[in-house]
């Protein structure tokens, strides 16, 4: 344990001595010293006007329709899962339109709507619908919506606080707040003492209850847990789920979900207890873990969609808006963050955004950089970790992802070594993401599909190399949670932005490296990509290197026949079940090429293999009766009976074509002549042209200093 840890935790001893809080409301995103301020700055600054505006709008239309409190009974997306949810937006809504008008008719909803529920909540048995395999919730189908909608409703209750009678307060609190902790801590007390999301809202809901209405020990079970030994609860959560890059192990999205608990709750321990210096804890982490986040987008602000990820997710999302606005104003004032804030187009109507806004109007704004990035997974940052690499401008930039890392619990895919690639504002070689339609409760209940384990999360849904037509660690997640991709190298210099990583335990006897580029040559505008992925193994093997592309196959160097006849699936299991072979031809002398076409651009992979290869053309959507399947696309390659293989890719980035003039310029490559020369576990030598002009490219694994050489 550190030292700073161990000062934390001997505050939260000492502070935890004491009766109760110094109670002022509201405490906590806003604060009432601050309440003129804001009431001024609502008309001063345009960004924070804007947002109340907005925020307003929502509150007036709220306080026109009746209190409605549903006995619940529908899955996410039914009527009363959304009104539920509408229900504590709405009482933050209300709370900060009363906080900025003073007008007490948006407390009196609140008020009546609170009372409404403590009424109600004590004979609402567990969710009917409850979701399998899920701790299910009062209000909702699970508990971790529960939890959110204590977050949500007691910053509301916090805000009109002082507007509500002592008895009626007192009725809320022994009605709804008292019993929903118990809930929470007894009832839920194994997903809260997890170390993982769903606990993280946990915590947060309780602690800040425990804070607003006075109750001590709710926050200290917040902080370390139920049986309160440190060994759960906040503070655990911080030093396990986050590596010290500030990488959450779940992936972008569910780092996205999870930050906003982590964020207010360390605003809300921050107002009531500064002494603890949360902000300080691990060296800024929560900072860091806001700056890693939107480093895990594409410049259009969409996060990269690995793992079990809903697709189109972008850091305009509430979560983001909360952690931006708290991080920028009391962790780290940093003016890049400025740019995103002005992307996001609002703010938090707080204290945080009254700064925030404040410094917009003043002109403080710099740029957000995307930067060629490590980022370590792993609390200790030692369990592999996400290459970034970054060519272009943020209006036209290359992002090429690797992703090395642990599994990232039970949202890990089984993904090792997978491969991303956006260009010009679109997915070249795209994740399929999470298979789910979120809240459409026709598709299961906005549940994740069974299609998510069957296809999403297997090997052959990704960008990277599946073994005899199985997938890592065969599916295992507790198997694939014990071990991690190792980190080889990593570099990131003007003309050549590297990430090389090995995984040795997906396949038993089976070591798999991939060494991936960005290389700018002189002779083309934009960067190649080169990608070498090298697999050794004690005996032979069928080694299948998919790539699952958007846009149109334009050109091939094979002329490939389809089965027109009879279509067949690839296989029989682990996502195989899923595809639809399309056509298959071997390739001469283990070297080709292909052409697509997307977003009126063309990227055309030229590859070459160390031994025999096939190229296959696939589909995504057999044995899909009920049509979840996302129409996806993918040439693979594909080699049986090596037990080593060596596939060398160059994908070059050119040309474009004009729909609306009928005009196609740069549609051929100007890449050719790819040969493997030498291919062993410490050597690996290959060559390519590029308009004539030769290029060797090596990489050894045993030479950190000259891993790359490029002449």
């Amino acid at each position: 344990m550190n030292y700073l840890k161990k000062l934390v935790m001997g505050l939260i001893c000492l502070i935890f001595g004491l009766s109760a809080y110094a109670q002022q409301h509201p405490s906590i995103m806003l604060t009432k010293d601050n309440i003129g301020a804001l009431r001024k700055g609502i008309s001063t600054y345009p960004l924070l006007g804007k947002s109340y505006k907005k925020i307003k709008s929502e509150a007036d239309k709220a306080i026109k329709e009746p209190v409605n409190v549903p006995v619940p009974k529908d899955a996410g997306g039914g009527a009363t899962h959304e009104q539920h949810k509408k229900n504590y937006l709405n009482i933050l809504n209300c709370g900060i339109a009363y906080q900025m008008s003073g007008d007490k008719k948006y407390a009196a909803y609140v008020e009546a709507l609170l009372l409404k529920y403590a009424s109600e909540y004590q004979k609402w048995p567990l969710h009917p619908k409850r979701k399998e395999g899920h701790q299910g919730g009062r209000i909702f189908w699970q508990s971790l919506n529960d939890f959110v909608w204590q977050v949500y409703t007691i910053q509301g209750y916090d805000l009109v606080y002082e507007a509500i009678a002592p008895a009626q307060r007192q009725q809320i609190e022994k009605g709804l707040f008292v019993p929903a902790v118990k809930f929470f801590t007894e009832d839920c007390a194994e997903t809260f003492n997890k170390i993982h999301n769903h606990a993280t809202w946990a915590v947060a809901a309780v602690g800040m209850t425990g804070y607003v209405i006075n109750k001590p020990e709710y926050v200290e079970m917040a902080l370390k847990g139920t049986a309160k030994d440190g060994k759960a609860g906040y503070l655990a959560q911080i030093d396990q789920l986050f590596s010290p890059d500030g990488y959450y192990t779940e992936g972008p999205y569910y780092q996205r979900y999870a930050l906003l608990p982590f964020l207010i709750f360390a605003k809300t321990i921050n107002n009531y207890q500064p002494a603890l210096k949360i902000f300080q804890y691990r060296k800024q982490l929560l900072a860091k873990a806001i700056e890693t986040s939107l480093q895990l987008t594409y410049t259009d602000g969409t996060f990269f969609p690995f793992n079990d990820a809903v697709k189109g997710k972008t850091y305009e999302s509430a979560e983001l808006v909360y952690g931006v606005d708290i991080a920028y104003a009391d962790i780290k004032s940093q003016p890049e963050l400025l740019d995103i804030v002005q992307k996001q187009g609002q703010v938090i109507i707080s204290d945080a955004g009254l700064k925030i806004a404040a410094d917009v109007a003043a002109g403080k704004t710099k740029p957000f950089v995307y930067k060629t990035l490590l980022i370590t997974d792993g609390a200790t940052g030692k369990d592999g970790g996400i290459g970034i690499l970054r060519a272009g401008t943020n209006e036209d930039q290359q992002a090429v992802l690797i992703k090395a890392t642990s599994q990232g619990m039970g949202h890990g895919h089984f993904d090792r070594l997978n491969l991303l690639y956006d260009d010009n504002n679109v997915e070249v070689f795209p994740d399929y993401g999470s298979a789910r339609f979120i809240n459409i409760e026709s598709k299961k209940g906005g549940d994740y599909l069974p299609e998510n384990k069957s296809w999403a999360k297997q090997t052959i849904a990704h960008n990277t190399l599946t073994v005899d037509e199985t997938s890592n660690f065969k599916g295992n997640a507790d198997r694939a949670q014990q071990t991690a991709a190792e980190i080889l190298y990593f570099k990131d210099d003007q003309d050549l932005k590297v990430i090389s990583a090995a995984e040795n335990n997906a396949y038993p006897g089976v070591k798999m490296t991939r060494t991936t580029a960005l290389l700018k040559v002189e002779e083309l505008q934009k960067s190649l990509m080169i990608d070498v992925f090298r697999v050794d193994a004690d005996k032979a093997h069928q080694y299948d290197l998919p790539f699952w592309y958007k846009g149109h196959l334009t050109d091939s160097s094979l002329q490939l026949k389809s089965f027109a006849d009879q279509l067949k699936t690839l296989g029989t299991q682990y996502g195989y079940q899923h595809i639809w072979l399309n056509a298959e031809q071997a390739v001469p002398e283990q070297t080709g090429y292909l052409t697509l076409l997307n977003n009126k651009r063309f990227y055309t992979v030229n590859f070459a293999a160390q031994s025999p290869v096939n190229l296959k053309l696939l589909t995504l959507g057999a044995h899909d009766p009920d049509q979840n399947l996302l129409e996806s696309k993918a040439f693979m390659l594909s080699s049986t009976g090596s037990k080593t293989q060596t596939f060398f890719t160059v994908t070059e980035t050119h040309g474009s074509t004009n729909t609306v003039d009928e005009t196609t310029s740069g549609s051929s490559s100007s890449v050719s002549d790819l040969k493997i020369i030498t291919a062993g576990p410490e050597q690996i030598s290959v060559s390519f042209k590029v308009k004539g002009k030769l290029y060797h490219y090596q990489i050894n694994f045993k030479n950190k200093e000259n891993f790359i050489k490029v002449n």
